[in-house]
């Protein structure tokens, strides 16, 4: 089955170009040329976006974090921005990757590709139960407590899925972010903190029980 892409630039030749060259590699490919036409597009259901952050009226950014609560599927910036500020908006607002202009089409469709691998991988796994009120649904991508479903930006669950498939491991925020950003992502380490912060604030509200603990000058691990 061909994965269906979402392509947003405001400069239709850009789109255009894309559109094509992804075609070409067998590709179902969705347009948008501004953020309200993105915010109709993801009904289809795209399994990736590729989005630019500097369009007019409504920004990438804030496109990005409009559709994360509907969406699941991996989000990848298109800018000439470099700045780490905007980055760390952008991993926050729910993205999962930079591409910085100008970029080279190979390079571009090998992250297409190496994003599109991973959630296959992901939407293989199984849910499993940690303990008497948490549950995972790895397929799904969701925490369940209770009988209460807590959504998850897509880094966030990543994060989550790491961290419980492997209990009591410890991972420093260095490796986490190698892990679910990759080595050769644009930005740094800092994101990570505040991903587990959201993370753990999103349980407290149904749960007194601490599921990621910091372990003081090493980093975080999963507590059953």
């Amino acid at each position: 089955m061909a994965y269906k892409l979402l392509i947003v630039d405001d400069e239709k030749d850009i789109v255009e170009m894309l559109s094509t060259f992804f075609r070409n590699k067998g590709y179902i490919v969705l347009t948008a040329l501004n953020g309200m036409e993105t915010l109709k597009q993801v009904e289809h259901q795209p399994d990736l976006i590729l989005l630019d952050i500097n369009m007019p009226e409504m920004d990438g950014i804030e496109v990005c974090g409009r559709i994360r609560n509907l969406i699941t599927c991996p989000i990848l910036f298109l800018t000439a921005r470099v700045e780490d500020a905007d980055k760390i908006k952008g991993f926050a607002a729910g993205g999962d990757d930079y591409i910085v202009k100008p970029f080279s089409l190979p390079e571009l469709d090998a992250r297409v590709s190496a994003h599109l691998r991973r959630e296959e991988r992901i939407h293989k796994s199984v849910q499993v139960k940690f303990s008497g009120e948490l549950s995972i649904d790895y397929s799904e991508r969701t925490i369940y407590i209770n009988e209460h479903k807590i959504i998850l930006a897509k880094k966030e669950f990543d994060i989550v899925e790491l961290l419980s498939q492997n209990a009591r491991q410890i991972f420093d925020k260095e490796s986490i972010y190698e892990k679910i950003w990759g080595y050769d992502s644009e930005g740094d380490s800092s994101v990570v903190a505040e991903h587990i912060r959201r993370i753990r604030n999103k349980i407290a509200e149904y749960s007194e029980k601490t599921y990621i603990e910091t372990v003081w000058g090493c980093g975080y691990k999963w507590v059953r």
